[in-house]
């Protein structure tokens, strides 16, 4: 639809052309049709505020904005995600991409697919696109085994980015994590509350920051609520893949071991674990007990809902696109970890420890 005319649309104008009347759009932004009017035809002397909550009116009753009251992108900016099947991190995404257009910038939303496009190859895609910035999620950086030199030079071209779920200490930017021996840790305690004495872990591979905290997390916690030793404790630990097949093979390996509960590094080997219990004619959280990480999309509504302990994603996203931005702007950032405190969110896979 075209411009706005200078003078103030009359409520038929609205119906005749099918789409929302000034009174509705007045309404829907809790002004008055007279402010309205000035909004949408770009007169002056309407505070901030007001005029951003009429322009969001027309985007929630689904009127197109007149052309010059149309938004014009900041600049581009990249995020690169490592897969979209777990439901984390389509959460962080769509975080990430809010924060990102409300100051105006594009966000592109860049996956590495099986069989596709590495991330070396999107941030070279990304740069052909003079990107303002680039978010990485659970990328390389979380990798110890992998060659940090490329963050280097992406930092020595001069693109500004920021890190999110993985520490290196040789690359010198903001990275953003939960706290993922503390969330162990509360898994764990909330699991000897109940009763349970023999409890496993089931973690991702140890070359991962987050798997490694963890592990450190739950081994120290063994030790300090349980008393047991540091080899005892390790042996409780099932490194494995972070689906929901890897999940399931881990718990089968902690339920030959005796285990009554579980803890998993992610909701995805959470809900895996649930299903090696119950092919095992056992059930959860009668016979066993689940914990999973995250606080994925819809997990409260599994059978059972889960318990878990809740990554801070809004907080954490935020935060990083605030770094990011800061970055673009010319702004000096401190180039440190900022930790995140996770939450434990009890539901119906945890109870008492049978007897």
């Amino acid at each position: 639809m075209g411009g706005v005319t200078t003078s103030p649309p009359r409520a038929s104008d609205w119906a005749d052309r099918g789409a929302p009347r000034l009174a509705d759009i007045a309404a829907q932004a809790g002004v008055s049709e007279a402010t309205a009017s000035r909004v949408l035809n770009g007169k002056p002397g309407v505070a901030t505020g007001t005029r951003q909550r009429v322009l969001a009116a027309l985007d929630i009753l689904g009127y197109e904005r007149p052309l010059r009251l149309k938004r014009h992108s900041a600049g581009l900016v990249g995020l690169v995600v490592p897969e979209l099947s777990n439901p984390i991190f389509p959460a962080f995404a769509q975080v990430v991409e809010q924060v990102l257009a409300g100051h105006g910038y594009t966000p592109m939303l860049c996956t590495q697919m099986p069989g596709g496009a590495t991330e070396d190859e999107l941030v070279e895609q990304l740069e052909e696109r003079r990107v303002s910035g680039i978010v990485f999620l659970s990328g390389l950086h979380a990798d110890t085994t992998a060659d940090p030199t490329r963050y280097l030079e992406l930092a020595g071209r001069g693109t500004p980015f920021v890190l999110i779920n993985g520490y290196n200490e040789n690359i010198p930017v903001s990275f953003v994590s939960p706290d993922d021996r503390a969330a162990a840790r509360m898994a764990v305690r909330h699991l000897v509350d109940l009763g349970h004495e023999r409890i496993g872990l089931a973690i991702g591979p140890t070359r991962y920051v987050p798997s490694r905290r963890k592990a450190e997390g739950f081994t120290a916690a063994l030790h300090g609520l349980l008393g047991l030793a540091q080899g005892e404790a390790e042996r409780l630990v099932q490194r494995t893949l972070f689906t929901v097949e890897g999940g399931h093979a881990a718990a089968s390996a902690l339920l030959d071991q005796g285990c009554t509960a579980m803890v998993c590094g992610s909701d995805m080997m959470a809900l895996g674990a649930v299903r090696a219990v119950r092919q095992r004619g056992l059930s959860v959280p009668g016979d066993v007990s689940v914990v999973g990480f995250d606080d994925s999309p819809l997990i409260a509504f599994t059978d059972p809902p889960l318990t878990t302990v809740r990554q801070p994603v809004q907080a954490m996203a935020t935060a990083a696109v605030g770094a990011l931005l800061e970055e673009i702007q010319g702004n000096p950032v401190q180039h440190t970890e900022f930790v995140f405190q996770p939450e434990l969110v009890v539901r119906g896979s945890t109870a008492q420890a049978p007897r």
